[in-house]
């Protein structure tokens, strides 16, 4: 029994030796290292992720397009001001060439004071007659008119002189009021207000009430040898 016993353990003993003699068999293959692999972010991830790149580029393209269109705008604009500005100094040179800038009614107190009271004296004078003193008229008409406006005075006071004799009339007429429109120079345009009364003396009309009118008229004067003249007379009439 013994001797089998030891027969048992040597047998073993020389298992485990040939065992240890035996080369290792070569690990399998990791199974596990392409799992993890597969794991990783595949290059389609990676185009993923370039994605948000590529609309920064889009949205940066958009802020420097932004930009040079407001600069194109303000480049328009410029251009506009730079044209209206030449009009505007154009049309302000154009207007500073005007008779309206040469106005001395606007600039000399002192000429516009003397136009006005020379031009209402003038027509207070001329359209004032009195039958019994017919040559005042004729004198203030010779002194005070010149050129057309001396046509036109005797065919304004044409009806009065017709009947003035015989019916005896006295015209009187009062300026109540006038404008200096304008003043170039030795020329000017006084507007004028007036206020007239006709009263006849003749027997037959003697009871007859005096008649009153207002009267508008504009009238241009010449100065000449230091006087104004009146050379047209407008009544606004057609």
């Amino acid at each position: 029994m013994p001797s089998t016993t030891r027969h048992t353990l040597n047998r073993q003993r020389r298992s485990l030796e040939q065992s240890a003699a035996r080369p290792k068999p070569k690990a399998a293959p990791d199974t596990a290292r392409p799992v993890v692999e597969e794991s990783r972010p595949r290059p389609r991830a990676r185009r993923t992720e370039s994605t948000p790149v590529t609309a920064s580029t889009e949205v940066a393209a958009e802020r420097t397009t932004g930009p040079r269109r407001l600069l194109a705008a303000l480049c328009l604009l410029t251009l506009f001001l730079g044209a209206f500005a030449g009009w505007a100094h154009a049309r302000t040179q154009a207007l500073t060439d005007t008779a309206a800038t040469r106005n001395t009614a606007l600039t000399d107190p002192a000429r516009t004071s003397e136009v006005k009271g020379q031009a209402e004296k003038a027509v207070g004078a001329l359209f004032s007659y009195d039958y019994a003193n017919p040559d005042t008229e004729k004198k203030a008409a010779a002194t005070l008119l010149t050129g057309k406006a001396v046509d036109q005075h005797r065919a304004l006071l044409a009806p009065v002189l017709a009947q003035a004799q015989k019916q005896k009339t006295v015209v009187t007429t009062s300026v109540t009021d006038s404008a200096v429109e304008r003043i170039d120079g030795d020329r000017a345009r006084v507007l004028v207000y007036a206020d007239q009364s006709s009263t006849s003396t003749a027997a037959k009309a003697k009871d007859a009430a005096a008649n009153y009118a207002g009267a508008m008229l504009a009238v241009d004067l010449v100065r000449r040898d230091g006087r104004w003249l009146i050379s047209a007379i407008d009544t606004f009439s057609s």
